[in-house]
């Protein structure tokens, strides 16, 4: 297999359900490197991400579903959201009740307070989204209900796309904010080929970037969509799935 780039998601898939990389994934993904493959994570998470593995481990990071990539410290992609566009759709959550925040660079613009409901999260700002100005990477609700949904989709523009995780998290983005689109902008700076990167993943957010790489591979514990959506299928999150499968086909 000729890969130059390694493209990984994080919860579910790089990541354990401690939220810990176990010490041989991150020997595998420290070889790879060795061997000149370049390694990227795509995440639904935003910049806070960096904080949960090593900063030398990886070349380049894809935050916010693809709302922006990072090679390095260097920005090659950006797709805001303009905070005017989406201002009712804020407000309308805030009066029915929905837990609902903004966020921007690593900093979560919110109705409630995030810290109590995701004690990791410590970058907050409860604000009064009728005054908030500052355009923003994504948007997202907890689905407490149905209903979380459906006021969400009245509200939707062309130019913006609902995605829901498994996790029970509605994201609501630019339309070219998508993991594929990221990594292709990093795949473009270093001059890397489509068909030289394979790309791991196991939610619903990640079927564009399997579909997009030249190696799509679904994690063991991968919802049927993204195992439908892959070339390949490897062992679960917690059996060092990734691991496994570079030590088979790239070490």
């Amino acid at each position: 297999m000729n890969i130059k780039m390694i493209v990984t998601d994080l919860d579910g898939t790089l990541l354990r359900e401690d939220k810990t990389i176990s010490e041989r994934t991150l020997t595998a993904i420290g070889q790879c490197k060795a061997k000149g493959i370049k390694t990227v994570y795509a995440t639904g998470r935003g910049s806070t991400s960096m904080t949960l593995l090593p900063h030398q481990l990886l070349d380049g990071r894809v935050c916010c579903n693809g709302a922006t990539a990072h090679a390095g410290d260097v920005l090659v992609y950006s797709k805001l959201i303009e905070i005017d566009s989406v201002r009712d759709l804020l407000i309308a959550c805030n009066k029915a009740g929905f837990r609902v925040a903004a966020e921007y660079g690593g900093m979560h613009y919110s109705n409630f307070n995030v810290a109590e409901t995701f004690p990791l999260l410590r970058q907050f700002k409860e604000v009064e989204f009728s005054n908030h100005n500052i355009d923003v990477e994504k948007i997202y609700a907890i689905i407490d209900s149905t209903e979380v949904v459906e006021l969400i989709r009245q509200y939707l523009s062309k130019d913006l796309y609902l995605q829901e995780s498994r996790d029970g998290f509605a994201f609501v983005m630019h339309k070219e904010a998508l993991k594929s689109a990221a990594t292709a902008s990093l795949a473009k700076y270093w001059g890397i080929e489509q068909s030289e990167i394979a790309a791991f993943g196991d939610d619903l957010n990640d079927i564009d970037l399997l579909e997009y790489c030249g190696v799509g591979i679904a994690m063991g514990n991968a919802l049927c969509d993204v195992k439908a959506a892959a070339d390949q299928i490897c062992d679960t999150n917690e059996n060092d799935g990734i691991a496994v499968w570079l030590e088979e086909n790239l070490l």
